[in-house]
C-alpha cells in the first residue's frame, strides 16, 4: 500500500493514555509503583458499570469485564488492563502473546473538539471502524470509550479515544497501593 500523496489533515490530537495490558493487574501495578508511577485508582467494569458493550457488530450487556487501574503521570494517564470475564480487545491480546503483558493501545484526545459521534464518523471515513466500546458511569455523568481496529490496518496496535460528559464524577473506586496523601498532588481520572 502506498501512501497518500497528500496527507490528510491530522485528526488524533494528543495522546492521553496508554494501555498495558496485563494477566495480573497487581503485579504490573507493583512494577509501576517501583518507577514512582502512582498510586492507582482501581474501577470494575462489568455490566452494571459499563453499558452499551459492543464488540465489534456484536451488542450486549455483558460482553466483556475488565479491572481498569488508572495513575495520571503528567499529561498522559497510564492505564493498566485485567481481562476478567467474557470476549474483548484485552483478552484477544493477552492471548495472541502467550499470555504476556504489554501495551496493547494508545489513546488520543482527537483535539477535544469532535463529539464521539463525530470521531466515529471521521475515523469510519479513513477506513478505521470501532473494534469496542462502551459508556462507563461515573458517580454522576458518564465516559463514552471507543477503540478503532487501527492494529489490523496498519499501525501496530489499537486506538481509543474518549469522551467524559462535562458532569463527571469518578465512581467509587479502590486505591493501590494506598490512598493518595494529603498535597501529594496526585489527580484522578477525569482531573
Amino acid at each position: 500500500m502506498s501512501p497518500p500523496s497528500h496527507p490528510p489533515p491530522s485528526l488524533l490530537g494528543s495522546i492521553a493514555e496508554i494501555c498495558i495490558v496485563s494477566p495480573n493487574l497487581y503485579s504490573t501495578i507493583d512494577g509501576f509503583t517501583k518507577l514512582g508511577v502512582g498510586p492507582f485508582q482501581i474501577f470494575d467494569f462489568n455490566p452494571t458499570t459499563v453499558v452499551n458493550q459492543k464488540l465489534h457488530a456484536e451488542k450486549g450487556a455483558d460482553l466483556f469485564r475488565l479491572k481498569v487501574a488508572f495513575a495520571k503521570q503528567n499529561s498522559v494517564v497510564v492505564e493498566i488492563m485485567q481481562p476478567t470475564g467474557g470476549r474483548s480487545l484485552m483478552q484477544s491480546f493477552l492471548d495472541e502473546n502467550g499470555g504476556r503483558q504489554g501495551v496493547q493501545h494508545v489513546a488520543w484526545d482527537m483535539g477535544g473538539q469532535l463529539s464521539m459521534g463525530e470521531r466515529q464518523e471521521v475515523m469510519a471515513e479513513r477506513g478505521f471502524q470501532v473494534a469496542m466500546q462502551g459508556i462507563w458511569k461515573g458517580r454522576k455523568g458518564q465516559c463514552h470509550f471507543c477503540f478503532f481496529d487501527t492494529l489490523e490496518k496498519s499501525v501496530g496496535t489499537v486506538f481509543e479515544t474518549i469522551e467524559f460528559s462535562k458532569d463527571w464524577e469518578d465512581p467509587e473506586c479502590e486505591w493501590y497501593p494506598h490512598e493518595p496523601q494529603e498535597g501529594s498532588g496526585v489527580q484522578t481520572v477525569e482531573a
